[in-house]
């Protein structure tokens, strides 16, 4: 397995790198602007030397003594109007025509001129000033300084020995502000019960924030997981208990006769019951699986589907003497059919239990001023009391437990609805009165989902 680097060990390696490339800079820099410095101080005390000379030369009754101004690192030349050198405190022989030199050219044109000429043999550049006299001539000056390389060279063991106690200088600091920098987010993992109080950088306040809405979402599911396993626990119980009875009546003899087909009624819708549960536990299921692999939505007829669902249920209204009623329009709608006929189902199943005989279940589709489909359940019921009317969508919960196992519902039909909405992005929207009955609203996306 590859090994990935520390946080720690790439904010150390970036700091570093950092360093030297700043401090290289800086030295090429500061080379730079000392080399500039030095070169503009070479060539105005040239210039102020050569005002000095010049001003003493009348004075002077022979070319020859410029030697006393001369030295190792000053030359002097004494050069006519036509470029004749009358005197050089260098030379060894006869030297050529000066006029053509730029520096001689601006003395005679504008009585001062300056020039620098490097030597590619030598490495070493020479500076020159030149003054018109006011005889005429030109006195011009030079010397001879060591180029930019043998300037760097000389300063190079310094800059060596500079840099290298930056080096460690900005290593030991990189190692040390690191620790600090981490040592707060090690931390902030120690203690993740508590991070909003932890959090050592503004910047971290995002991350914070999703493990605490991490956190409290398994806090939460772990919760509904206890609460849904004592719920089926609880919901099962009965039932078995029930069967297990009236079995153990007639193993042992001890069921009359006459009393066997009544007990072997009561066994049956027992374990009518428990299908109906596993059966909306496996829906449920289902259902939480598709909201992290949700299947791919179709156009679908919800008026198509209430229709179907009114058609199926029409037998166990009559049975309840509940009267159902179909009204609206063809309205099409993005989602998936079996699982909207199981909402619509649901909800009208619902109605009919909870209603009383003579009573009415009313399920319209249509669109609304706005344009969004709905679907809607009404019926003249029992109603929710408004304690209950914010929990009926819960797993298990029931308004009136006895009606509730009476009629067989399981108390998860709401939840199976609540979750098939949430997969539609719909909207639901509860109205009831005590009493008097309870319209449920489906309302779905106005434009198409997509996946």
């Amino acid at each position: 397995m590859k090994r990935q680097d520390s946080m720690e060990e790439r904010i150390n390696f970036r700091l570093i790198f950092i360093g030297l490339f700043s401090m290289a800079l800086t030295a090429i820099l500061s080379l730079y602007v000392f080399y500039r410095a030095f070169d503009q101080q070479v060539t105005q005390d040239l210039a102020t030397a050569a005002r000095t000379i010049a001003r003493t030369c009348q004075y002077l009754d022979s070319p020859e003594e410029l030697a006393a101004f001369s030295d190792e690192n000053l030359r002097l030349t004494l050069i006519s109007p036509q470029g004749e050198v009358l005197y050089e405190s260098s030379a060894n022989g006869p030297m050529e025509n000066h006029l053509s030199r730029p520096e001689i050219q601006d003395a005679l044109s504008q009585g001062e001129g300056s020039a620098r000429r490097q030597s590619a043999t030598l490495g070493y550049n020479t500076y020159y000033q030149a003054i018109l006299l006011e005889d005429g001539n030109i006195l011009r000056i030079a010397r001879d300084v060591g180029g930019a390389y043998a300037l760097y060279d000389a300063a190079l063991p310094a800059l060596v020995v500079c840099c290298f106690l930056i080096l460690i200088l900005s290593v030991l600091l990189s190692i040390l502000l690191t620790r600090q920098l981490v040592r707060p987010i090690l931390k902030m993992g120690e203690d993740l019960e508590h991070l909003p109080d932890t959090v050592p950088y503004r910047e971290l306040e995002p991350f914070a924030s999703a493990l605490r809405a991490d956190r409290l979402l398994r806090q939460n599911n772990e919760k509904l997981r206890q609460e849904f396993t004592a719920n089926v626990s609880h919901e099962l119980k009965t039932p078995l208990t029930s069967i297990s009875g009236y079995a153990e009546l007639m193993e042992n003899g001890m069921a009359k006769p006459q009393d066997i087909p009544a007990f072997a009624s009561k066994i049956r819708v027992e374990a009518g019951r428990m299908l109906a549960l596993v059966a909306d536990i496996i829906q449920l299921s289902a259902l939480d699986n598709r909201d992290t692999q949700p299947a791919e939505m179709e156009s679908t007829d919800l008026y198509r589907i209430a229709k179907g669902c009114v058609d199926s249920l029409r037998v166990n209204a009559q049975k309840a003497f509940v009267g159902l009623r179909l009204e609206g329009e063809n309205t099409l709608v993005q989602g998936i059919p079996h699982l909207l006929e199981e909402l619509c189902v649901n909800l009208c199943d619902n109605a009919i239990r909870y209603n009383r005989p003579g009573g009415l279940v009313k399920v319209s589709v249509g669109r609304t001023p706005e344009g969004s489909p709905y679907l809607q359940v009404e019926d003249n019921g029992i109603g929710i009391p408004p304690a209950s009317q914010s929990r009926v969508f819960e797993r298990f919960y029931r308004v009136d437990k006895s009606r509730s196992k009476a009629t067989g519902g399981t108390g998860l039909g709401l939840a199976i609805v609540k979750h098939i909405a949430l997969l539609h992005h719909a909207s639901i929207k509860l109205e009831s009165q005590e009493g008097k009955g309870t319209c449920i609203t489906v309302t779905f996306p106005d434009k198409p989902l997509t996946q």
